[in-house]
């Protein structure tokens, strides 16, 4: 646990990959108690890369850190009538159900609902009409891929790394999840949510404008490279590297102005054309192949040694290029950042691990927490959620249906 806001709230999770277990995460990470129910032996994202050297999967750890985990054989009616109870197990602070399981199968809301009526089920989908989709294969059906990465490419699809879609889900189920729970405080009534991965994208595309461009114009965006559409903004080449440099707000295109000491030379080339960049960043967009060459050779021969102290206080948005272990290095995002801590996690190995991205004032982060070992909590589980005793408990594990 890291806050301790929803310290009054037990969820228990039901999931593989990333949507559902990262809105299990943050719920974590705000306090409240997740308890995996975990097939014995592991998922179907268990031994999911990357992994540590001895196997171990540093993706499973890394989005169950915190939690709790009880193994159960799910293969067998006897594990699975075991993950129903568990899911609809008593208590005022539970109820709470989230899950990637198909809705037709042994994990269904009605089937829970029969064992507690006020039972709040959140089941992240691919599509609405429950066939199965990843955030890339969204991506490609929704055209992500083709404004995607420079012009010369024509029709060649570009993918990306991060799975943005499946990021965003997590956390808008994690909102979902409690707007259902407040709503059932007040009217006592259970709910059934069904988040599928591809409305939250073709939603976030709405949302942007995304989609009324395309249909008010009748075309595709095309494809821009590292340049930021609408903007002023691109990757640009300094003497020992690479910077991103954005200018969204009439400060930032001043800024930037000064720190190159090319102020004069952006208002000829206004008078020329007849307009301003101060006022309408779409203007920088539209003529940014003239003002290119102003930028370029003044930021060629300075190093960003040179440029960051200068950018920094002018309010220039920038951002240099780096590797990840690069990243890593600098002390304002790791090691002097409270928002990882570095932990030994069951894998064996000690990284640091991250806790939520908000920071509340007057309260102190806690442990991100260690991630669990499959069936770790098993027997307490058992006994707190379903009040069984040892001997109860202990036929289980010799039916071998727990681990």
């Amino acid at each position: 646990m890291t806050y301790d806001l929803l310290s009054d709230l037990r969820v228990v999770e039901a999931a593989s990959f990333i949507a559902a277990p990262t809105c299990g995460l943050h719920l974590m990470q705000m306090g409240a108690e997740v308890i995996r129910i975990d097939q014995i032996g592991g998922g179907p994202d268990f031994g999911r890369w990357p992994k540590a050297d001895n196997g171990v999967s540093l993706y499973w750890e890394s989005l169950n850190k915190g939690k709790k985990s009880i193994a159960l054989d799910l293969g067998r009616p006897e594990g699975r009538e075991l993950a129903q109870r568990l899911a609809a197990a008593p208590g005022d602070n539970g109820g709470l159900f989230v899950t990637n399981y198909p809705v037709g199968g042994f994990l269904a809301h009605d089937k829970l609902a029969a064992l507690r009526p006020d039972l709040i089920s959140l089941r992240v989908m691919g599509w609405e009409d429950g066939r199965p989709a990843l955030d890339y294969t969204v991506n490609a059906a929704l055209g992500i891929p083709m404004l995607t990465g420079p012009a010369s490419l024509g029709d060649q699809p570009v993918n990306h790394m991060l799975p943005a879609w499946d990021l965003l889900t997590g956390a808008y189920a994690a909102f979902a999840l409690l707007a259902a729970e407040r709503r059932r405080r007040a009217t006592g009534k259970g709910q059934e949510i069904r988040l599928p991965l591809a409305d939250v994208a073709i939603m976030s595309l709405g949302h942007m404008g995304n989609i009324a461009e395309a249909v008010t114009t009748g075309a595709s965006r095309p494809r821009l490279g590292n340049d930021v559409f609408g903007a002023f903004g691109r990757d640009f080449r300094i003497k020992d590297g690479r910077l991103m440099i954005v200018a969204i707000s009439g400060r930032q295109w001043a800024g930037l102005l000064e720190a190159l000491g090319v102020t004069a030379a952006v208002a000829a080339l206004e008078a020329e054309l007849g307009v301003s960049f101060a006022r309408d960043e779409g203007i920088r967009f539209t003529w940014r192949d003239k003002l290119y060459p102003i930028l370029e050779p003044m930021l060629a021969q300075r190093t960003e040694a040179e440029l960051a102290p200068v950018f920094d206080r002018l309010g220039v948005c920038w951002g240099p290029y780096r590797s990840l272990n690069e990243a890593l290095a600098d002390e304002q995002i790791a090691a002097g950042n409270p928002l990882l801590q570095t932990i030994a996690q069951p894998s064996g190995e000690v990284y640091p691990s991250a806790g939520p991205a908000l920071n509340l004032a007057g309260l102190e982060r806690g442990s991100p927490g260690q991630a669990p070992t499959l069936g770790q909590h098993t027997d307490e589980v058992l006994a707190e959620l379903l009040d069984m005793s040892s001997g109860e408990i202990g036929q289980l594990h010799d039916q071998k249906l727990v681990a």
